[in-house]
């Protein structure tokens, strides 16, 4: 469904991201780790259009994307939600949500939002800046799937956020990627958070893919090694 082709970016002169390549398939989870400074933020940002592509090819469906507008890439099937999630304080719950619908001229939040994050729903006319982290979280992927994303890219999803929220926001994103049919692509430090919910792991170290696993051999303790040198 999604393809990335030799991928290349800079910022200015220096080369950041070398020749990256990987394929996704329809309702495949791809988790990509590394450390810090590694390349993972500006991949995702590339891949929505934040950062410019030097070079290399972004296909999604065979729609040719790496020249793209970010608004286009959403129109095409991206959905984003950033590091630090970048939701509207000062606007209520819904009223977050309801930004992710703007192509829709009467927009209803549908019932699989609150059925997946009750929490909103309870808090759904609280402002944005008031709620816990890992509520404003449920509300950045919230606002996001509003949009009825192909690919669904997280980054970062996991930080400033206790463990039981992030095994909640685990579940619904299993149970959301099967009932409404997207993919995604998380960036992650946190190992637990991507064996809930990855097919496949790709290990990002100084802008380059240094290892892959598929989830049925991950070898968690080599992933490690990676995350903590």
């Amino acid at each position: 469904m999604l393809s990335i082709e030799n991928l290349n970016v800079f910022y200015g002169e220096s080369h950041v991201l070398h020749d990256l390549s990987f394929d996704l398939e329809a309702g495949e989870t791809v988790a990509v780790m590394g450390r810090n400074g590694m390349g993972k933020t500006t991949l995702l940002k590339a891949l929505i259009g934040m950062i410019p592509s030097r070079s290399g090819q972004i296909r999604l469906n065979d729609c040719e994307l790496v020249s793209a507008k970010s608004y286009e890439r959403v129109a095409a099937g991206f959905g984003y939600v950033p590091q630090g999630r970048m939701i509207f304080p000062y606007l209520s719950v819904e009223e977050n949500i309801l930004s992710g619908m703007d192509r829709i001229k009467r927009p209803v939040i549908p019932d699989y939002i609150f059925d997946s994050f009750p929490v909103l729903h309870e808090m759904r006319n609280r402002r944005g800046g008031n709620l816990s982290g890992g509520q404003q979280q449920q509300l950045a992927i919230a606002r996001a799937l509003v949009s009825e994303p192909k690919v669904l890219i997280l980054d970062e999803p996991t930080e400033g956020i206790q463990p039981s929220i992030i095994k909640d926001i685990a579940r619904a994103l299993n149970r959301l990627k099967k009932e409404r049919d997207f993919a995604l692509i998380v960036s992650e430090q946190v190992l637990t958070f991507t064996l809930d919910i990855a097919d496949r792991f790709l290990i990002i170290e100084k802008g380059r893919f240094v290892h892959t696993d598929r989830r049925e051999n991950v070898d968690a303790d080599r992933i490690m090694r990676y995350l903590t040198i």
